[in-house]
């Protein structure tokens, strides 16, 4: 996961001030901002301010533990679609693709995790704290793995110091790290 700040962070959605397309950003903690990204992947955010002031963090990745049958059907429905537009040939083998593909990678990137979890911008201000919504946040019933800090990755846009601040969490070794990351 990624953590980004609010007006004064270069790398933020929110260094613009409100605008259309972040002010979930600006509402209340533990709310999904979800957005679109390059016209075709969707990205999710968990907001983790105080309603105002802008933060949140961004799910880069996310290791299957359960589900893996839905996430694999899910990401597949994804690339199918995707592919569609390039011929019946291109779509099998898109499928095929993902069928392949070992489980760890399934959500092994920003716009992989909404693939696997059906997530779209109609999961934009799903309050993620509601135990009976279709999209929330849950405790693990597993220790919590040590995490490790780095720079923030595809955010050449920005200045320093915001390249180089630590703001990039992630577990050393996990095989369902996105890209940029030790492994």
């Amino acid at each position: 996961m990624e953590a980004y700040g609010g007006p004064d962070d270069l790398a933020s959605h929110a260094r613009f001030g409100p605008s259309r397309r972040n002010a979930v950003m600006f509402g209340s903690p533990g709310v999904a901002y979800v957005y679109l990204v390059y016209g075709m992947y969707h990205c999710l955010n968990v907001v983790v301010e105080a309603e105002g002031l802008a933060a949140a963090v961004l799910i880069r990745a996310v290791e299957p533990l359960r589900g893996i049958v839905e996430m694999r059907v899910a990401r597949s429905a994804a690339v199918v679609a995707l592919a569609a537009g390039r011929g019946k040939t291109a779509a099998e083998m898109a499928g095929r693709r993902i069928e392949a593909l070992p489980a760890p990678r399934l959500a092994a990137g920003p716009g992989l995790v909404c693939a696997a979890l059906s997530i779209d911008r109609g999961q934009n201000g799903r309050d993620l704290c509601d135990g009976g919504a279709d999209l929330q946040l849950e405790l693990g019933d597993t220790p919590a793995p040590a995490i490790e800090a780095g720079p923030r990755i595809g955010i050449d846009y920005a200045d320093e110091p915001w390249l180089s601040l630590p703001w990039r969490f992630f577990v050393p070794g996990s095989r369902s790290l996105s890209a940029g990351a030790s492994r």
